[in-house]
């Protein structure tokens, strides 16, 4: 077989010629089409072999990282040079054993089809050439995502191959009504893009939308979904996402039966879902997994520290500077006596240890794991107790931006989010007071209330109020009493179980 694989190769880089040149149509004659096929893609990897099928000269060609040229030869050349005759192109796809097989007619598809990893076979005489699919698929093993551990429910995540990605989804979502879109995406990279949702499920006039939005992406090259992220959102500069992102499969069907619309791109593990709500963020797959009392424990301590989080190191400045009255007497002695000698007002004293924090936080994640590991705990304790001994910052700042950080944490999705207000609210809690950290959070409730997701408001279910979706709101309800679907999500068919015949 490697006979089949003896390859003339040129020594130059990729090239691609004019729109004009790429769009002409395949000749009859084997050896214009070669020479045109050389002149479209001119690289190293860029595999030529000759061969015989009946009486006719043929030539294979393909992309040598991208191709399964094992495949290849075994399905398609070598059936084709056993071939006993062949007058046109049918002849030609009926001598193939390969699954995908596809007509091709002119130069344009050619260039799409080499790249896309498929190989190409011209034979004399035939206006119209055949593309073979064996693409070569190199990828990490299925694994439980980093992100997005549980203790309960499944373990395997998306990976960065979509036909594999796609496969996890249908091997859960066993039903024709299962739709697959497919676009590509970047002017140079070409990427492979689609929409996955449920027809009859999924609202048509949501899916219409996404869809034009992915056609008029015009940028050179979508590298990861966040890619896709700024591409699509209405409000490109604001400091909230409007597109969900999930690394495992349960995750996504169950967005999906709910209505919504799931974005997959080739290269990325991170699959997009929209409409999005600020309330998913709060929720995790394993809420479902487990006792309903249990989650509502473990959502409502989300949102405890989502509050103290960004409100904790804003609220101590402007105590210490503007309202010593709301610290408890007792308190107010122990901050009193651990403040005696520190140089630094409270404004600069929380800003500076939030600055020690947040290096940290970089440093161990751009190191090695092992390292970063030991450098962030052997830090964080040299660094606290060296600045307590120093009399730079007081025991009290400390405790707050340790658990301040460690709240910060327990959502990880919104991290970047929670990180900048927590700073807002600092200046202005060091600028003016209780009275700034009030009129910020009345503006920032003002402007969430604005903001809608495809249609969706983001504060749904509760500005504007919608009863029916409270069952699975800060609150999760038991499963017998969620049968409808969630009404904040627009959706063709609202009724999502029934549990007894007769039910309407």
């Amino acid at each position: 077989m490697h006979a089949f694989f003896l390859a003339k190769i040129c020594n130059t880089h990729i090239f691609i010629k004019t729109e004009k040149s790429i769009s002409m149509k395949i000749f009859s004659d084997i050896n214009k089409n070669l020479h045109h096929a050389k002149s479209l893609i001119n690289s190293d990897d860029f595999i030529i072999f000759n061969f015989k099928t009946a009486d006719k000269n043929a030539v294979a060609i393909y992309l040598e990282n991208l191709c399964d040229k094992e495949v290849l030869g075994k399905q398609a050349i070598y059936k084709l040079s056993m071939a006993n005759s062949i007058s046109n192109v049918d002849d030609v796809t009926k001598n193939i054993d390969h699954p995908e097989v596809t007509e091709v007619y002119e130069f344009n598809e050619v260039t799409s089809k080499l790249l896309n990893g498929d190989g190409v076979i011209f034979v004399d005489g035939l206006n119209t050439a055949v593309s073979v699919a064996p693409k070569k698929v190199t990828m990490r093993a299925i694994t439980e995502p980093p992100t997005s551990s549980v203790m309960k429910g499944p373990r395997e995540g998306f990976v960065e191959n979509i036909q594999t990605n796609l496969a996890l989804i249908r091997n859960r979502l066993r039903t024709e009504n299962f739709c697959y879109k497919k676009f590509t995406v970047g002017k140079y990279s070409k990427t492979l893009t689609g929409l996955v949702y449920l027809k009859g499920v999924a609202n048509e006039k949501t899916v219409q939308r996404l869809s034009e939005k992915l056609k008029n992406i015009t940028v050179d090259g979508i590298i990861d979904s966040s890619y896709v992220i700024k591409c699509i959102s209405d409000r490109k500069t604001s400091l909230f996402r409007e597109v969900g992102a999930t690394e495992k499969p349960d995750i996504l069907c169950a967005k999906l039966l709910e209505g919504r619309i799931g974005i997959i791109v080739d290269g990325s593990p991170i699959i997009l879902t929209a409409p999005f709500l600020l309330l998913e963020d709060f929720q995790n797959a394993e809420d479902y997994y487990s006792n309903v009392y249990r989650a509502n424990v473990s959502r409502f301590l989300r949102l405890i520290s989502v509050i103290i989080a960004v409100m904790l190191p804003a609220f101590f400045v402007a105590s210490q500077l503007f309202h010593l009255q709301f610290i408890p007497l007792n308190f107010l002695l122990t901050i009193v006596s651990s403040i005696k000698g520190i140089p630094l007002s409270p404004s600069v004293e929380m800003f500076f240890t939030l600055l020690i924090f947040e290096l940290l936080n970089e440093a161990s994640l751009r190191m090695p794991r092992y390292v970063g590991i030991a450098m962030s705990v052997v830090g964080a304790l040299v660094l606290g107790e060296t600045a307590v001994n120093a009399g730079i910052v007081s025991t009290p700042t400390i405790m707050i931006v340790a658990l301040s950080g460690i709240c910060l944490y327990t959502i990880p999705d919104m991290i970047e989010t929670l990180s900048v207000l927590r700073i807002m609210f600092l200046v202005v809690a060091g600028a003016i007071g209780a009275y700034g950290i009030i009129l910020l959070f009345c503006a920032l409730i003002t402007y969430l209330a604005s903001l809608d997701s495809f249609g969706t408001p983001y504060l749904a279910p509760y500005s504007p109020l919608i009863l029916r979706d409270l069952q699975d709101g800060f609150t999760l309800s038991f499963f017998a009493e969620q049968k409808r679907r969630p009404k904040s999500i627009k959706s063709s068919n609202v009724t999502r179980r029934r549990f007894n015949l007769d039910e309407e």
